[in-house]
């Protein structure tokens, strides 16, 4: 039976705040743990930290993803070895990397692909800016080339990448949807063509919400046709510190971010029960949220 997965990102545990508060790791780490996450986005280009993260979450059940950030292909060799020694469901593979031509781009992503493949660890390369992925018409084209290749669809960066009118057209939704019928992994956040991260429950990003509601179902029902009977599909909540949330003028957040996060686990949750239910042939609108 397919079953699903929400992370909450260690990232995201970060405050950054004027006053330097920041919570402990095994504060974060138990926090994500009480809150019914099912595990974490660990960092594996630190082996230190990921054996002290992921004993944590080994001992209570939980289970992870290993994140990484090669400029080569050398650079993915010591995450297998980690990943091998320590365990992951998946590598999620940031290409910290910027061809300029699509040529360029085959020899890494072939060596990355290979260095998995032989190891048997599933690789999901993530959509991201700043990254072989930064735009979404050259990520298109490296689908055109590489049809089979899995992403990890962080959706929010296209829309602030090509900074999509709203309403969004038909044609910018095939766009999403060609990228999202390669996902097999999510991270979570809303953006609006402006903003890289909008508070979830403010009523003036309610269109937002709904937008990434649809996209993510759209996204679990392709996944649910395209894996396999025992197949795991994991969403990580990824609501990031400042500067990918907003600050007033005295530098504090306008929202309350780690409860957004517990309302997003909720959301997705919901919605991929409904996928999931052949009595609902479709996920009816999220209600408003109130702050």
């Amino acid at each position: 039976m397919q079953s699903f997965r929400v992370y909450q990102s260690l990232w995201a545990m970060e405050r950054r705040r004027p006053d330097g508060q920041e919570w402990t790791l095994d504060q974060k780490l138990s926090m994500i743990r009480e809150a019914g996450f099912d595990g974490a986005g660990v960092r594996f280009f630190d082996y230190d930290y990921a054996r002290t993260v992921t004993s944590f979450l080994r001992e209570h059940g939980m289970s992870w993803q290993a994140q990484c950030y090669p400029r080569s292909v050398d650079d993915l060799k010591p995450i297998i070895e980690h990943v091998q020694e320590l365990g992951a469901d998946h590598v999620n593979l940031q290409a910290d990397v910027r061809p300029y031509t699509l040529d360029e781009c085959i020899p890494y992503i072939e060596g990355w692909r290979r260095l998995a493949d032989d190891a048997g660890i599933a690789l999901h390369i993530e959509t991201h800016r700043d990254r072989m992925t930064t735009d979404l018409l050259f990520t298109l084209h490296l689908l055109d080339r590489f049809p089979d290749l899995r992403l990890t669809a962080d959706l929010s960066h296209y829309v602030v990448g090509r900074e999509f009118a709203w309403p969004i057209s038909e044609e910018n939704h095939a766009l999403m949807h060609r990228v999202i019928d390669q996902a097999w992994g999510f991270h979570g956040r809303v953006a609006s063509r402006e903003q890289i991260q909008v508070q979830l429950t403010f009523p003036q990003h309610q269109e937002w919400l709904r937008l990434f509601m649809g996209w993510w179902e759209y996204g679990f029902r392709s996944w649910q046709r395209r894996a396999g009977s025992d197949a795991v599909l994991t969403f990580l909540c990824e609501l990031g510190p400042p500067e990918y949330a907003m600050t007033g003028a005295d530098g504090y957040e306008l929202s309350d971010r780690w409860s957004e996060a517990q309302l997003m686990m909720k959301l997705v949750r919901d919605l991929w029960q409904q996928c999931s239910s052949p009595a609902l042939a479709s996920a009816p609108e999220p209600q408003r949220l109130r702050a």
